[in-house]
């Protein structure tokens, strides 16, 4: 907590009640890659009368500050997680029958980092997504 109070306040941004609750609900979600939807549902329970404008302008300040981490997985459907540190490299696992997404750790693309580094691209991050079908719908099929 004391990174993001950090960033936070780097940033001149103010918790209101509101966006506290947004950041609450992503910090109470570690490791779930939550929609704008999902983080509504969950912040009403504490504030009620929270709109979903502003649970939108608020996860997108904290993905700029890189409180959190913005990922596309459905078509034109943000999902948002809570940025464990400054550079994103694990990557996921997204199910085709139940939806699951599940991070894989380690940064498979380091390789092709370094080659494209030496070739004289700057890269800033990356993102990998699989498609394919979990454990358990794997089993059921």
């Amino acid at each position: 907590m004391d990174a993001i109070n950090t960033k936070l306040y780097r940033n001149n941004y103010r918790l209101t009640g509101q966006r506290k609750a947004v950041l609450n609900v992503m910090m109470e979600n570690k490791g779930r890659h939550l929609s704008a939807e999902e983080v509504l549902w969950e912040a009403r329970k504490r504030i009620p009368n929270i709109g979903i404008a502003t649970v939108y302008r608020t996860l997108e300040k904290l993905a700029s500050l890189d409180i959190l981490y913005k990922s596309m997985f459905e078509s034109n459907k943000f999902r948002y997680e809570l940025s464990e540190d400054d550079k994103h490299h694990h990557h996921h696992v997204v199910c085709l029958s139940c939806g699951q997404i599940s991070e894989v750790s380690g940064d498979l693309l380091y390789e092709l980092e370094s080659k494209l580094d030496q070739q004289g691209y700057r890269i800033i991050d990356h993102e990998l997504k699989f498609y394919g079908y979990c454990p358990l719908c794997n089993k059921d099929s």
